[in-house]
């Protein structure tokens, strides 16, 4: 990476790596400073000794224009549309009466409604951007002004002023905290809209400035600031304070950011560091960018290529009139001169070049950049209108702040999610425990007598309860209450060992303040079962044990790290004892256990892997006493590694070490982290549908990975998950080269040895040692396809096995350096889920723009803080979440809603049908303007090349207004392949649009191809037949108006014929708008060759009577029909054979609806579910197997509050109240499927060639072990071979009787329908197989026989349950739909 010069060395750990480029721009009124700043230097109180630096305000604009620059700005970014220069390049001509054959207001009429409707949509959108900017900037703040506080707005504070803040407001600017009404200058602040974290952080001020409490001391305060200049790392500041011929060094623990709240503090006073656009929170904030789809830059290429093809047939054309003129034209010169000023065959060619450019331009029409923007509208009001996305709970509907993107919902490869406020709620639930090897928690969801179980009520005998905590468990209260020594000693370390602080509002209202949610649910859990932590001061913990209240005197706190992964605290009772209680990550713990624990250990591991497997955060406890003599000896290690100037931490952790060892086993505990409702069966869904999500959060990495194991992101069934902690470039590109060779070494042992070689190429990606096309950089070829646009394959991609990859934000760093990032983005696209901790708010942006660079993928981020605004403006797609960390995400968006969960609808539905619908639309499109536009050019040829029209001069004008636009229309709104429940359940059929399948270049050299064939067809066969062809009376029917009239009816007849059979889903208003907009066709036709239109205007409607003389020859209908037949005839024929030998999925799902339809008979039920296949409910929550251990020790970003604590600086004066935690229940869709236990197959018997099949019950385990013996079928379309023998292991068997109307269909969509109608519960029956899998068929089906594997891959998209178990998908299939009676 290059280093600019002007970056002093001293900043180089602040501003590398991450340096962006600043923007000079206009803020508050004042040009910034020209160059970078080296450092800031700020004066406190000295607003005129500031304003000579030219400092930011601290107005902030998100805006993109004002009213001076808005003209000009949109306009110029609606010319980038092609469309639009090309439409105003023909307005041009069209001013030339020379060359113009149509008059000039049927161009400049569509052209200004289209730029007008484009601007006055942005403008919308940009009000609400100032709107939101005004909102903020008119903020009140209270400002140390002349000695007194004074109210002013956020955007006239300026650097160097002092600001007063009280509890629950919004810091200004970032700040230099100097005193609080807290202790020691303490204050507490909550960072949600910066790091999406909700847990209370602590910051102090400067001792020397703590005791400048009041105003009148602080107006004398002068120190000043020297500083980094303004950057975007969240984590660090770097300063000094200059004061009173004294300095003192300033970090991050001394700042108060802009975007965090205050918290639980009184007030406190900040000075001004950074204004507006200099703070950390804008400086992470990206640019409002122009999004367009890959459909709008595909049309501008095609519409260059249009207007080549357009050029080049006006070459032609004008060639043709040049030969003609020379040839022909000069022989008529005494009766039919050439108009002035042509006076030669070259210039009269010259002209018509013009002339035909202009009559030909309607292959591509401005209708249909028209025609598009209301197909978006449309499509914007339906996402908002849903009501299956709207939330009751919060009254939240969805919606599409945006109408340019709605088809590119359908085309999305790459999601980037936030983690906090998006996948979970932030809420931390006491779930399940083991205590001395007995586990607590696990109760059955139904109870003994088929009703619910209701969570237990503490209240009643414990005054002091939470009430809060939804625990159903009994035996434990039981314990608790008999007085089981374990588990009274079990609860006694959680109401000791932590860092939480309590307040106590009035008498009992108690409210913990903990620096992490995971502390606060223990504590609280404690609490509930009457080990209640009251209060602490530096040396003692207050807690009322069963009632009784005891003071222990706290000796030491070995606070947490997240090298340590555990933390002890060691106290006195009144009795004298001394003990150490420990709680941290099990597989650290268990090392440092007495070997007496060896058997307590065995059983507490299994506990554990149980609740691993359940997706819950495992923590394991010990405890260990400790003689006077070894406390004391220990006590003066500790107390000299403490006072060590030098490595202080590492002294302090091996005498951590040395205490914490031969300890006992009490137990473990296992906390649910809430995810939002639906978001495992959701990230399920979207990885079948082929759509790879990554988790970017600045959480920490324990976090992270266990909620990803949570929502089935991570599973214990992937090969291998690689963990990326590089501190420096070397080591981050050694351990990502690591990670290769293990992807490639997985493989080999696959089976996959033969393209082991090729591989091998993948792992040597960027060692540093080789150069060239060896050192991972793309081999020539590859970078000119690169750079070209077109995709690189990846050498990683083929690579089997399912893996994953976790990269911490300081490795990230280095991994998106320029010459890094190339083999960052092969192994992390290899991997099937990608998580990056403890990224900031740029780095998410990076990441995105890293994808969308090298992948030419379309990219999707949601998020629902502040801290996800760069990426949700970087990514193709925008999501903000309208949670509880307010509205900057939802803002900056290009669409919202509520809950994660609504996710799969918005892309496997709206976006799903928005694509198909736009690209059937284009396709259609081309198609009937192509066939309208190209008989003029044949025409050419028996016209003497004049530039004359076929179709009179209203046809031409309404062909595209009212003829053929509303039937599009109405197809490019309602049109559906296939239900929305089939989109669902079925998300492969999510895959064309990843691929642009649907609508492509190929697509539309086959439309316009289509096109070009009908206009032939429209324009040869009524010449051929009226050439010779006469009336009824002998008079000739071969003049020029009935050759029109015959030529337009028919062209609408074709294209009105062909909407019908390109149309999927018929509504009234398709019906209306095809046959009425044919209607309207003949309506006009006749009125404007009536005697009425005649009378009024001669001059204009000069052909009388030509339509209904011209209508009424039979010749002339027979001519339209055999036109209409040859131009429809091709395309039924290649759709049916396409249909019958090579069909799509849709076609197939679409088989099975009408199958499904026809089939139906009341009353009669399957046993199966919709997603079955033969799995019962409960075997999807049995397919994985047991979770390896993993713990849930999140606790704070640093270390905790240990050393606080000790210090005694932490403790209150005041009491404030602790904003609780809401707590919302959600159950993991595993969870769910476990409590529906499936039912038994009803037995039944079915006679087929005089065999019968035993009656079986089939449980969901015998379902489970059947689906595990299928062997993996390979992703694609699903294929039609000749039909299977049918076998035991895995057939579909049913009667011979074959309904009439499916003869003819391949045996793969027979296969499929049988599945479907036994799906849907058309018919009930059981087919036996040797292994013990059970499929439900119906009996009256034919036979047929296809693998379940089959079956699995044409419907949802699975490799095979086997494949599945194995990590390749493993959330599983959609929802059971049906159930029935539960049985084990």
């Amino acid at each position: 990476m290059t280093v600019p010069k002007d970056i002093p060395d001293k900043w180089f750990p602040i501003v590398l790596p991450l340096q962006r480029k600043k923007q000079n721009q206009v803020v508050g009124g004042k040009k910034k400073r020209k160059g970078k700043e080296e450092e800031r230097k700020v004066r406190a109180n000295g607003r005129e000794y500031n304003e000579k630096f030219q400092y930011a305000s601290n107005c902030i604009v998100t805006s993109k224009y004002n009213v001076i620059t808005f003209l000009p700005v949109n306009l110029f970014e609606q010319f980038q549309e092609v469309a639009n220069t090309y439409f105003l390049f023909l307005l041009i001509l069209q001013l030339i009466p020379q060359i113009s054959s149509l008059s000039w207001f049927t161009t400049i009429v569509p052209l200004v409604l289209v730029l007008s409707i484009t601007a006055v949509k942005d403008a919308t959108d940009d009000y609400f951007r100032h709107k939101s900017d005004n909102q903020v900037n008119n903020r009140q703040s209270q400002v140390l002004i002349s000695g007194s506080l004074q109210k002013e707005k956020w955007m006239n504070v300026r650097v160097g002023d002092i600001i007063k803040l009280e509890n629950n407001q919004f810091v200004a600017a970032d700040l230099l905290l100097l005193s609080s009404s807290e202790p020691h200058g303490l204050c507490y602040i909550e960072t949600a809209e910066l790091d999406g974290e909700t847990n209370m952080k602590v910051r102090q001020s400067l001792s020397v400035t703590s005791e400048l409490g009041d105003p009148h001391n602080l107006a004398q305060f002068d120190g000043e600031v020297v500083c980094e200049p303004p950057n975007n790392k969240l984590d660090r500041f770097c300063g000094t304070l200059y004061w009173k011929e004294s300095k003192y060094p300033l970090s991050n623990q001394n700042m108060l950011l802009r975007g965090c709240v205050l918290r639980n503090t009184e007030y406190c006073y900040g000075l001004v560091i950074f204004a507006g656009p200099d703070t950390k929170l804008m400086q992470n904030s990206g640019r409002t960018k122009f999004k367009r789809t890959s459909i709008d830059r595909l049309m501008n290429t095609l519409v260059l290529w249009i207007f080549g093809f357009l050029v080049c047939m006006g070459v032609i054309l004008a060639v043709g009139n040049a030969v003609w003129e020379r040839e022909v034209g000069t022989l008529f010169q005494s009766f039919l001169p050439w108009d002035p000023p042509v006076n030669g065959f070259l210039l009269s060619a010259f002209l018509s070049f013009w002339s035909y450019v202009i009559i030909l331009n309607t292959v591509v029409p401005i209708s249909l950049y028209v025609s598009v923007e209301v197909i978006r509208l449309g499509h914007s009001y339906f996402i908002n209108w849903d009501r299956r996305m709207f939330c009751s709970r919060s009254n939240t509907p969805a919606e599409a702040r945006t109408t340019t993107l709605n088809e590119e919902l359908g085309q999305v490869e790459y999601i980037f999610s936030d983690k906090t406020g998006t996948l979970t709620q932030n809420i931390m639930t006491f779930n399940k425990c083991s205590i001395n090897g007995r586990a607590y928690g696990d109760v059955d969801p139904v109870g003994a007598q088929g009703k619910r179980p209701q969570p237990l009520d503490f209240s009643v005998w414990n005054p002091l309860a939470d009430g809060g905590l939804c625990f159903y468990d009994a035996s434990l209260l039981e314990a608790v209450k008999t007085g089981e020594p374990a588990a009274h000693e079990f609860l006694r370390l959680l109401s000791l060992c932590h860092t939480v602080m309590s307040e106590e509002k009035r008498e009992g209202a108690l409210v913990y303040k903990a620096q992490s949610p995971d502390e606060g649910a223990l504590v609280t859990a404690a609490r509930n079962f009457g080990f209640v932590f009251r209060s602490r001061t530096p040396g003692t913990i207050t807690v009322h044990e069963m009632g009784r209240p005891v003071t222990y005197t706290l000796l030491a706190i070995l606070d947490f790290n997240n090298i340590r992964k555990r933390m002890s605290v060691i106290v006195r009772n009144p009795e004298g004892r001394i003990r150490l209680y420990c709680k941290g990550a099990d597989t650290v713990l268990f090392e440092r256990l007495h070997p007496c624990n060896h058997e307590l250990m065995n059983i507490t591991s299994d506990h554990l892997n149980e609740y691993a497997s359940d997706g819950l955060r495992t923590l394991a406890l010990a405890y260990r006493d400790l003689t006077e003599e070894e406390w004391e000896e220990w006590s003066e290690r500790y107390r000299g590694a403490g006072k060590a100037t030098d490595c202080r931490e590492d002294r302090l952790a091996a005498v951590y070490e040395q205490i914490e060892q031969d300890m006992m086993l009490l137990g473990a505990t296992a906390i649910e982290d809430k995810l939002q409702e639906g978001v495992p069966e959701t990230i399920a869904i979207l990885s079948l549908a082929n759509i790879k999500i990554w988790v970017l959060t600045g959480d920490k990495q324990e976090t992270a990975v266990n909620i990803g194991y949570s929502c089935k992101m991570l599973t214990d069934n992937m090969t291998e998950i690689f963990i990326i902690n590089g501190h420096t470039v070397q080591s981050v590109r050694e351990e990502l080269r690591r990670a290769r060779e293990r992807m490639v070494a997985h493989s080999r042992e696959g089976g996959k040895g033969d393209e082991a070689a090729g591989w091998a190429q993948a792992c040597s990606l960027g060692n540093g040692v080789r150069g060239g096309d060896q050192a991972g950089w793309p081999l020539p070829q590859e970078k000119e396809k690169q750079e070209s646009g077109g995709r690189v394959p990846s050498l990683l991609e083929s690579i089997s096995g399912e893996f994953a990859l976790v990269i911490s934000g300081h490795s990230l760093a280095h991994a998106l350096e320029g010459d890094m990032e190339y083999e960052f983005v092969e192994t992390a696209c290899a991997c099937r889920a990608v998580i990056c901790c403890r990224v900031t708010p740029l780095q998410k942006a990076l990441v995105v723009e890293l994808i969308k660079r090298h992948k030419k993928a379309v990219t999707l981020a949601i998020g629902d803080g502040a801290n996800d605004v760069s990426m949700i403006k970087t990514a193709h797609i925008g999501v903000g979440i309208s949670g509880q960390e307010g509205i900057q995400a939802v803002l900056a968006s290009d669409y919202s809603f509520s809950q994660f969960r609504f996710l799969q609808r918005l892309l496997l539905v709206h976006g799903r049908w928005s694509y198909l619908r736009m690209c059937r639309f284009l396709c259609y499109f081309f198609y009937k303007n192509f066939a309208f536009t190209m008989v003029h050019f044949w025409f050419g040829f028996f016209c003497g090349f004049s530039a004359q029209t076929v179709y009179d001069q209203y046809f031409i004008t309404l062909y595209n207004i009212v003829y053929t636009s509303l039937p599009v229309l109405a197809m490019g709104i309602f049109d559906q392949d296939v239900p929305e429940q089939r989109s669902l359940e079925y998300p492969k059929l999510y895959e064309p649009g990843q691929l642009n399948l649907l609508f492509n270049k190929r697509e539309f050299f086959i439309c316009i191809a289509q096109g070009i064939y009908t206009s032939v067809v429209l324009f040869f066969v009524p010449y051929g037949t009226l050439a010779h062809a006469t009336q009824s009376t002998g008079e000739p029917l071969a003049d020029y108006q009935t050759f029109a009239v015959t030529t337009a009816t028919a062209l609408v007849i074709v294209v009105s014929v062909q909407i019908a059979l390109d149309t999927g889903y018929w509504t009234a208003i398709n019906h209306f708008f095809v046959w009425g907009s044919l209607g309207s066709y003949f309506t006009i036709l006749f009125i404007m060759h009536s005697s009425f239109l005649f009378s009024i205007f001669p001059k204009q409607f000069h052909f009388l009577g030509s339509a209904q003389n011209t209508l009424e020859q039979p010749v002339v209908w027979l001519t339209i029909a055999l036109a209409t037949v040859i131009c429809i005839a091709p395309v039924l024929t290649f759709r049916f054979l396409k249909l019958d030998l090579k069909p799509q999925l849709s076609d197939t799902v679409r088989y099975t609806q009408l199958v499904h339809q026809k089939k139906r008979k009341p009353g009669i039920s399957g046993g199966m579910g919709i997603s079955g296949v033969g799995l019962g409910a409960g075997a999807l929550g049995r397919l994985g197997r047991s979770a390896s251990r993993r713990s849930g020790y999140a606790f704070a970003h640093q270390e905790g509050f240990g050393e606080l604590i000790t210090s005694g600086k932490n403790m209150r004066l005041s009491s404030l109240a602790l904003a609780t935690f809401a707590s919302r229940h959600s159950s993991s869709w595993i969870d769910t499927l476990r409590k529906k236990k499936h039912a038994n197959s009803a037995n039944a018997s079915i006679n087929s060639a005089n065999a019968s099949v035993n009656s079986a019950n089939a449980s969901v385990n015998s379902a489970n072990a059947s689906v595990n013996s299928v062997s993996a079928i390979a992703n694609g379309q699903p294929q039609t071979p000749p039909a299977p023998a049918l076998s035991n292991s895995s057939s579909l068997s049913g009667s011979q009787d074959t309904p009439p109307e499916e003869v003819g269909l391949s045996h793969a969509q027979q296969a499929v329908a049988q599945q479907a109608v036994a799906r849907d519960g058309v018919h009930s029956g059981t087919a036996s197989h040797s292994n013990g899998c059970t499929l439900v068929t119906r009996p009256e089906a034919e036979t047929g026989g296809c693998s379940l594997g089959a079956v699995q891959e044409a419907l949802f998209g699975w490799r095979g349950v086997g494949a599945r178990v194995s990590g390749a998908s493993s959330p599983g299939p959609p929802p059971i739909l049906e159930e029935s009676s539960p049985t084990e």
